[in-house]
């Protein structure tokens, strides 16, 4: 197939423009995107694993592994920004020994091959790529299997020809020395430490392993091998790139073994193919740990003891076994997935409900912002509010790890509410050259924990002792925790009774206190000017919001002295933001280091921007009153594109060192007038708040991944998964996303469209059926699960719900007590306008 070319099934008379400006479409039955044209704008990439083991591969099998730690228990090696973009990965060759020719069935590396057909199919956590030329036909799936360290590829070669054919099968990967940071910069150490031991035909890689490290990773083959190679060098050839490796070429490995420099993995595989003939080939890469004083064997030698991971290799290299593992994976996401399922008249919204977003909830839920083709998975670990946030879109999915993230976050808070910005997942201690001081962190535990709580009713959770800081003696309570959180702002108040800013809020890049000049200097993380006010309207917002759940908490422990205390510091900060924080059309943004506004009329750029006018209004602050609504037909008026609703307006023209990165990208990137997708939802709960359901579901389908499929060519990036930015109307390619993945998008907007266009959502006392519908609808069914119960919602029409038939009693107001575990509860809801 020659790239380019019009896709099966949607060429011909009947396809369409938009069909032939796709690359691929969904298989809604399999729940799976089918690329069928493999260059796509970018690399589209998919995740492998579910828990400790993961991996990342592209449409064109591009990515890397690694077990726990993007950063420090790195597998196999990948460029970033490189020339092509995606270079890398997990390569099989395909040879015809008759003729010489090879290729691979992913396309990369070798792409002036042509293929006679290709095509990838990402599912949920395995992909999928085959393509045939001249009559042999070669495809490979890719998993990580439930409970294991290790990752499958099944390969499967057809003989299509009429004769008998003689192939040749080359496996390839290259090796990382473990941890990526110094795997890419210290080359004048590493060059002389990579080590391997080849034995019956598994690859063992053990840099390292002979003084401080206790793992090794292991390459292993289910066939008898006609070689292998172990030394980069001796596989491509000097001055060779993945795209021509000598050792293909020449249809013989070299058995190298390699002796520091580049260590890589491959076997060689002899395959006799009669007409019609198809063979399976299974090569396993893992990851294996032996006790510190139990690593080699025999002892006293520097041979890795292979005694534990031997019988595992020898499981996976199972054609049954696989089978099962695969078998298996798929019926656990019928599990997950099966907690929440959508029918409405919007086939976009379903697919993305009922697959896609959920599945970006939980792999940005593993993986934070550590790893993806745009995160390199070295300079970012967790995040503290990244983290908290991304539970609320998978905490319906799996409460008991959404149970233990929260324990882990809350563990690297200090003792004065404050908390470290990022962790690091192998360790879970907070990551010190990061820091703190981004003052809207503490609060999000409170809503992390809040949303816990209502998903599950589990109360003993806030009993659970929490060390701050990681440091054993200091335990105290998680909701002691929690209070410790919203005092962390309350002793941070500015000039106006607003919070003070500190680094940064929820925007990273709008760094008031740091004023730097200096090329190459990080804005987060420099030492913050002393002696300032800068404030932020978007903390007080969050803080007001905050304060209401962590009422509703105290309300449930009884503790009606600090419930009130909880609502009156809401109200009086509502107050706040009321009287210092609005600017006459919309809320303001902050107040700078020397108390000057932004976010208003007064400035000449960046009058308006989209945080305040979302955060303030989930709070509640201008709803009753009408600053609300009026707010909203500001950011409808001035910040909403047909891509989606930008940062602000007007973008900073040039850089403002007392407003930081934020005026460093060019205008309508990023944080300066991008149109950064994860405050978007924010607008769409605002909305729905306020009873406006067209505008809310107008905005929900401008960012809708699988709605803007056919504007692929424009989108760029992957059409089945949220991407954190969208260039917005002041870049040369607006429209054009960036950074998909690992996005707090991915969560909000399931919150969004879940809790608050369909209206179903968890609450304290139970579930609350309060949908805010786009007046076209007729209503829509829904299965959600919830406190062990099944509930099979059925709603009808439009407006808003007064009362419910729970199993065919009236229950008056949008409130379902919750039912026993293992019911089936029939809710009927009639929408009124």
């Amino acid at each position: 197939m020659l790239p380019g070319r019009p896709a099966k099934g949607r060429a011909g008379p009947t396809a369409t423009v938009e069909d032939l400006l796709r690359y691929g479409y969904f298989d809604d039955e399999q729940r799976e995107y089918v690329i069928d044209r493999p260059d796509t704008p970018l690399p589209w990439i998919n995740y492998l694993g579910t828990d400790a083991y993961f991996g990342i591969v592209s449409n064109t099998a591009g990515g890397y592994s690694f077990y726990r730690d993007a950063k420090l228990r790195r597998l196999t090696r990948y460029r970033y920004n490189n020339a092509p973009l995606d270079v890398g990965g997990r390569y099989v060759y395909v040879r015809d020994d008759a003729t010489g020719d090879y290729w691979s069935p992913s396309w990369q590396p070798t792409p002036e091959r042509e293929l006679d057909g290709y095509e990838c199919r990402h599912g949920l956590s395995y992909t999928k790529i085959g393509s045939a030329r001249n009559g042999i036909r070669a495809e490979t799936l890719y998993f990580a299997p439930l409970g294991e360290t290790l990752e499958v590829w099944r390969v499967r070669v057809t003989n299509e020809r009429a004769e008998s054919a003689e192939v040749s099968l080359f496996s390839a990967i290259e090796f990382c020395l473990w941890d990526a940071q110094d795997d890419s910069t210290n080359f004048q150490r590493n060059y002389s430490i990579g080590q391997v031991e080849v034995v019956d035909g598994v690859i063992y890689h053990k840099t390292e392993y002979r003084e401080r490290r206790d793992h090794f990773a292991y390459f292993a083959c289910s066939e008898p091998l006609a070689g292998f190679d172990t030394q980069r060098e001796s596989f491509l050839g000097a001055y060779r790139g993945w795209d021509r490796p000598a050792v293909v070429e020449a249809g013989a490995a070299k058995d190298s073994v390699a002796h520091g420099w580049q260590p890589v993995g491959s076997h060689h595989v002899r395959l006799a193919l009669a007409p019609g003939e198809t063979r399976e080939v299974i090569f396993v890469l893992g990851y294996a740990e032996n006790p510190k004083d139990d690593k080699f064997d025999p002892p006293g030698s520097q041979t890795v003891n292979k005694t534990r991971v031997r019988p595992v290799i020898e499981r996976w290299l199972r054609s049954e076994t696989v089978e099962k593992g695969y078998a298996d994976l798929r019926a656990y996401w019928d599990g997950l997935l099966g907690g929440l399922r959508v029918t409405t008249p919007d086939g976009d919204t379903d697919r993305m409900v009922n697959i896609w977003n959920a599945y970006q909830c939980l792999v940005t839920f593993n993986m934070s912002r550590s790893a993806s083709g745009y995160e390199s998975g070295i300079g970012r670990g967790m995040g503290f509010r990244d983290s908290n946030q991304d539970l609320l879109g998978f905490v319906h999915i799996l409460p008991e790890r959404a149970r233990e993230r929260i324990l882990d976050i809350a563990a690297t808070q200090k003792a004065d509410g404050g908390a470290y910005h990022q962790y690091q997942p192998l360790t879970k201690r907070g990551n010190n050259d990061i820091g703190d001081g981004f003052n809207d962190d503490p609060l999000w535990l409170i809503l992390g924990v809040a949303a816990y709580l209502k998903e599950t009713g589990d109360l003993a959770f806030l009993d659970e002792p929490v060390p701050f800081d990681n440091q054993p003696g200091s335990e105290a309570p998680l909701y002691e925790h929690l209070r410790r959180s919203l005092r962390y702002t309350l002793d941070r108040l500015g000039p106006h009774g607003l919070p003070l800013i500190g680094r940064a809020d929820w925007n990273d890049c709008l760094n008031l206190n740091c004023f730097s000049d200096t090329p190459g200097e990080p804005f987060q993380t420099t030492e913050n000017a002393s002696g300032g006010v800068a404030e932020s309207v978007f903390i007080a917002g969050l803080f007001v919001l905050a304060a209401k759940e962590l009422a509703g908490i105290a309300a449930l422990l009884g503790q009606d002295g600090e419930e009130v205390v909880y609502r009156a510091a809401a109200e009086k900060m509502a107050g706040t933001v009321t009287e210092h924080g609005w600017d006459g059309a919309w809320f303001r943004r902050a107040y700078d280091f020397h108390g000057n506004v932004i976010g208003s009329g007064e400035n000449d750029e960046g009058q308006i921007f989209i945080e305040p006018q979302g955060m303030c209004v989930l709070g509640g602050v201008g709803l009753e009153d009408g600053l609300a609504a009026r707010a909203l037909d500001s950011v409808a008026e001035r910040l909403a594109t047909p891509h989606g609703i930008v940062l602000q307006q007007p973008a900073y023209s040039g850089y403002r060192i007392e407003l930081g990165e934020i005026s460093s990208y060019p205008p309508g990137y990023k944080e300066n007038a991008g149109i950064f997708c994860h405050t978007n939802p924010w607008i769409m709960i605002a909305e729905t708040m306020v009873g406006n359901g067209d505008r809310a579901f107008d905005y929900y389908r401008r960012l809708n991944p699988s709605a803007r499929e056919t504007i692929s060519e424009v989108h760029r990036c992957e059409p089945y998964v949220y991407a954190q930015m969208i260039a917005g109307k002041d870049a040369p390619t607006h429209g054009e996303a960036k950074n998909s993945w690992l996005t707090g998008t991915a969560a909000w907007n399931f919150v969004a469209v879940t809790q608050w266009i369909l209206g179903i959502r968890p609450d304290f006392g139970g579930l609350r059926i309060d949908p805010v519908l786009p007046g076209g609808w007729p209503g829509f069914e829904a299965v959600r699960s919830f406190r062990g119960a099944t509930y099979e919602i059925s709603v009808r029409g439009t407006g808003r719900v007064t009362h419910l038939l729970v199993d065919g009693e009236r229950v008056e107001g949008n409130l379902i007590p919750p039912a026993a575990s293992g019911a089936v509860v029939r809710v009927e809801a009639v929408a009124t306008a």
